[in-house]
């Protein structure tokens, strides 16, 4: 697999930081280059208020930063269906505390591609970041 991979990640970003485990709620991602199965790169981008357009300002700024796929704990619906249209595969952070161990795990082929029933909310009363259905 060569791509770029976003994390969402706590400060001050990187390997060893703590994975964000809100798509929407995250302060920086860590980029990190996959090439034949090894890391090649990582590079720490600031996240983008929701401010500016709403829950697709991220995807757009995450594609046009190059990223091919993004490991997430939660996502809302918008972002998600945006990223499937950008042609950005989200991938399920699962137990991965850290960076580095989300980027392990889906190099070693263990991390679950977010299905849209897996996405947080589509209530009335959600921002389309929170909740769980049940």
């Amino acid at each position: 697999m060569n791509a770029v991979i976003a994390i969402p990640s706590a400060p001050p970003g990187g390997m060893d930081a703590e994975m964000g485990q809100h798509f929407g709620h995250c302060e920086m991602y860590t980029l990190v280059s996959i090439a034949e199965g090894q890391i090649k790169e990582i590079n720490v981008i600031p996240a983008v208020p929701h401010e500016h357009g709403g829950c697709m300002a991220p995807v757009q700024y995450l594609a046009q930063n190059g990223v091919q796929g993004l490991i997430a704990g939660h996502m809302g619906m918008r972002p998600l269906m945006g990223f499937s249209q950008m042609g950005i595969n989200v991938f399920q952070g699962g137990t991965s505390r850290t960076v580095g161990e989300a980027v392990q795990s889906l190099l070693d082929g263990r991390l679950p591609q977010f299905a849209q029933e897996h996405a947080c909310g589509g209530g009335a009363h959600d921002d389309g970041c929170g909740g769980h259905h049940h």
